[in-house]
């Protein structure tokens, strides 16, 4: 579909040649960045601010802020364009990909400015929207550059359009360099580009006060020079004061370096093990052949930040301890740095705050580890596009270590390797599949985050807690094992939880003498290929399975029916006492369905085609 013609600014000019087509791009693209303004119907921009934010760009020319609405099903969005050239797109796709996306797109064709809902195709050929969905509410020159709001429901039933879900939600982005006569002659195969993660649906949790003497600690990595490559994970040692007593951390928020917004992508505050008296300490990249061992002693979360997150509340009855007595004064500090244009020469000192008090809370809050333990026995197949491994934590477990009352669930952190791609939590009772702890079907080992929960999640004695990771090894040509290394997987939940007990992790693996009958198995179809002796390793093994059909679907039942071994464990490492290998899996009879999207209850007030933005010297 071309977009409306109007008269404006160029109606008189002639059909240009490609010289004549340049000067008019210059033409568009100026009179875009300075007076570009819009007078428009539809309804109000909404009364509340917009609380979020987050740079898209790595040199943060865009902007996006947004505010979400649960009764109303909607997020309302604000774009902001530093630097306008001839148009942007914006938008969302499953794994942040231009193409497949779901988009807007603001263009001139030389005459005119236009917005629109849109969608790109396999091969990133753009189409306007049959449903226009994405309905614009005001187009304004600020100080700052050009401001778009706008809004879109949560779901709206369009099969172009991308499902606004709870859990990660990768946002794409594009510039465009010259006029378009219309949506349809784009193509983002050649568009500069790229991608940022977040959570758009933010829980609507009430921020407790602090205590009136609540102070703070910076735990941040000094005037770091960020290295010239996409990918850096820094760390830093601190160190707390000598005689540092036990305190409750109560809060925490990010601290990140002015004009680094778009580079710092998420850090984490960890305590180091107080088996040990002292730490080295070390500043530098965490891979560095420089890193002292120790400090992969430094393993317990205090605090986690990702991008677009505000600052992390505990519940008003609880706080996180540290300091004091059996507790080391030494922490760890992780920090991302993305950075895909690879500049050079940009120094940081970003960390996070902490705020604590010495006045204790009734409850310490603990965080407990569920899904899978790292062990081999735990496999992906090469070549799977969705494949489930699923971890428990049994009523066996739960009746034996949680008090009568139970504890509460309030905030979750999900974790795999890099094939994870889903991640699910859910609470069973009695046998049916209750409710759900977190879930994220778009899940990116790029993008961790504590997240706080809408609701908190009681789990008594006897209840069952059952992760599912789902991962994709389409790129892979061996088995991917479970185990610590980034090139093996994981499948965790890291629960954040009151009162605290003595049960750190409880999880599950198959029991290994039943994968050792899938590699005899196995052997019996396909003459002997897998080694059985005893000195074959795990890995070993699975990495002679010839992946056929068979071998395929008789590990993928394995997992389904196989007895599993328990690690029900308290802090020390040490299992409760009781019988956990030879486990049988937990039965569930009922299972919770995933709700079927609501549609809006009526399309008549979305425009039937792209909208018109008006050109004028005042503000609409």
């Amino acid at each position: 579909m071309q977009a409306p013609r109007r008269p404006g600014r160029w109606a008189s000019l002639p059909s240009p040649n490609v010289r004549e087509a340049a000067s008019m791009y210059g033409t568009a693209v100026a009179v875009f960045l300075v007076i570009l303004v819009a007078a428009l119907q539809g309804s109000a921009p909404p009364e509340s601010p917009l609380p979020y934010r987050v740079p898209l760009d790595p040199q943060g020319t865009l902007e996006l802020s947004w505010n979400v609405s649960y009764v109303q099903e909607v997020v309302h969005f604000q774009l902001l364009v530093r630097t306008l050239r001839a148009g942007v797109l914006f938008g969302m796709s499953d794994r942040g990909e231009l193409e497949n996306a779901d988009l807007v797109v603001l263009w001139t064709d030389g005459d005119g400015a236009y917005f629109a809902d849109a969608w790109s195709d396999g091969q990133g050929r753009v189409h306007l929207d049959s449903r226009q969905d994405y309905q614009l509410l005001r187009a304004q020159s600020t100080p700052d550059g050009l401001a778009l709001l706008f809004k879109r429901p949560f779901s709206t039933c369009d099969p172009k359009d991308y499902l606004i879900e709870d859990g990660t939600v990768h946002l794409v982005y594009a510039f465009l360099e010259e006029p378009f006569r219309s949506p349809e002659a784009i193509n983002t195969s050649g568009l500069q580009g790229g991608l940022q993660r977040v959570q758009l649906l933010k829980p609507e949790v009430p921020e407790p006060a602090l205590p009136p003497d609540t102070r703070t600690l910076e735990v941040r990595a000094p005037d770091v020079l960020i290295p010239g490559q996409e990918t850096t994970y820094w760390c830093h040692i601190a160190e707390l004061p000598q005689g540092f007593g036990r305190h409750h951390i109560v809060m925490y928020e990010p601290v990140v370096s002015e004009g680094n917004e778009a580079l710092v992508h998420h850090m984490e505050v960890f305590q180091c093990s107080a088996e040990f008296e002292s730490f080295p300490h070390f500043s530098g990249p965490c891979d560095s052949k420089m890193k002292p061992q120790r400090l992969n002693y430094c393993r317990h979360v205090l605090a986690a930040w990702a991008l677009g997150a505000k600052a992390f509340y505990y519940p008003e009855e609880a706080g996180l301890a540290f300091g004091g007595p059996g507790s080391s004064r030494f922490l760890r500090l992780e920090v991302h740095y993305h950075n895909p244009l690879k500049m050079e020469g940009r120094r940081d000192s970003s960390g996070i705050r902490l705020h604590y008090t010495a006045t204790l809370r009734r409850f310490d809050a603990g965080i407990m580890e569920l899904g899978l333990v790292y062990t081999p026995v735990m496999a992906i197949p090469p070549g799977e596009m969705a494949f489930v491994l699923t971890g428990y934590c049994t009523d066996k477990c739960t009746q034996l270590a949680l008090p009568p009352s139970g504890i509460r669930i309030f905030a979750s952190q999900l974790h795999t390797h890099l094939t994870g791609r889903k991640v699910l939590t859910v609470l069973a009772r009695d046998g049916r599949e209750r409710e759900i702890v977190n879930r994220d079907n778009h899940y990116s080992p790029h993008f961790q985050e504590i997240r706080m929960l809408k609701k908190e999640v009681t789990v008594y004695p006897g209840d069952v807690l059952i992760t599912s990771c789902t991962y994709n090894t389409e790129d892979r040509t061996l088995a991917t094992v479970g185990g610590f290394g980034i090139l093996e997987e994981m499948c965790v939940n890291y629960v954040h939880y009151y009162p605290q007990t003595q049960l750190e992790l409880c999880k599950s693996a198959v029991d290994a003498g039943s994968l050792q009958k899938y590699f005899h198995l196995v052997n019996r179809f396909n003459s002997e290929d897998v080694c059985t002796c005893p000195q074959a390793s795990v890995p070993q093994q699975f990495a002679s399975v010839p992946w056929n059909s068979f071998s395929r679907d008789v590990l993928r039942a394995l997992y389904g029916f196989a007895p599993i071994s328990m690690h029900c464990n308290k802090s020390s490492a040490v299992r409760f006492q009781g019988e956990w290998d030879l486990q049988p899996l937990p039965e569930i009879t009922s299972t919770l369905l995933e709700p079927a999207p609501q549609c809006p209850a009526s399309q008549a007030q979305s425009p039937a085609g792209p909208t018109v933005v008006s050109i004028s010297g005042g503000k609409g």
